[in-house]
C-alpha cells in the first residue's frame, strides 16, 4: 500500500473513542490552546452531546489497524438547520480522502434528517479544511475577527444543492 492510500472506514463513535478524539481535538487547536469561542464541552461528553439527543450524531474515521485517525459531529441547532463541528483528522493520515469520507457522511445524516441548511465555521488558519469545504460547494457567509483571528462562517443550502443535482442528471 502506498503512503497515500490508506484503508480506513467511517463509523458511530463508541464510548472507548474517546481518548483518541480527545487526542485529535488537542492535536487540532491552532497554537496548543483553546479558542475564545469555544468550551469544549461537547467533547467532555460526546454520547450525550451527540448520540442521545436526536438530530446530532458523530462519527469518528477507523483505519484497517483499528487506529481513530479522525472525526466529526453535526448537532441539531435552529429548525430545518445542522451545524457540522470538530472535524479532525490526524495530521500524518491527512490527504487520504478521510476528511471528505467525514463530511459525506455528516452531509448525508443532515440530509436524512431534512436540514435544509448546514453551517460551520473555521479559522483562516486551516486552508486545508477551507478547501475542502468549497470542495462540497459550501459558501463563505461571513467573517467575525476572535482574538485577533479569523474566524470564517461557510454554509451549504441542501434545498440548492438538490434542485441542481435533480437538474444536472
Amino acid at each position: 500500500m502506498s503512503e497515500s492510500t490508506i484503508e480506513f472506514s467511517i463509523r458511530s463513535f463508541r464510548p472507548d473513542d474517546i481518548a483518541a478524539c480527545r487526542q485529535l481535538y488537542i492535536e487540532g487547536l491552532i497554537g496548543g490552546k483553546l479558542a475564545e469561542n469555544d468550551t469544549a464541552l461537547d467533547l467532555d461528553d460526546i454520547e450525550s452531546t451527540y448520540l442521545n439527543t436526536p438530530g446530532n450524531h458523530f462519527w469518528v474515521a477507523q483505519t484497517a489497524g483499528g487506529d481513530v485517525v479522525g472525526m466529526i459531529g453535526v448537532q441539531h441547532h435552529e429548525q430545518d438547520e445542522g451545524e457540522i463541528r470538530r472535524l479532525r483528522v490526524r495530521v500524518d493520515h491527512r490527504r487520504r480522502g478521510i476528511g471528505s469520507a467525514l463530511l459525506e457522511s455528516a452531509l448525508k445524516f443532515c440530509q436524512d434528517n431534512q436540514y435544509l441548511k448546514i453551517t460551520l465555521d473555521t479559522f483562516m488558519e486551516r486552508e486545508p479544511a477551507i478547501k475542502l469545504f468549497e470542495k462540497f460547494r459550501f459558501r463563505h457567509s461571513r467573517t467575525r475577527n476572535v482574538a485577533g483571528r479569523d474566524l470564517l462562517y461557510f454554509y451549504l443550502d441542501l434545498y440548492v444543492s438538490d434542485r441542481v443535482n435533480r437538474r444536472e442528471k
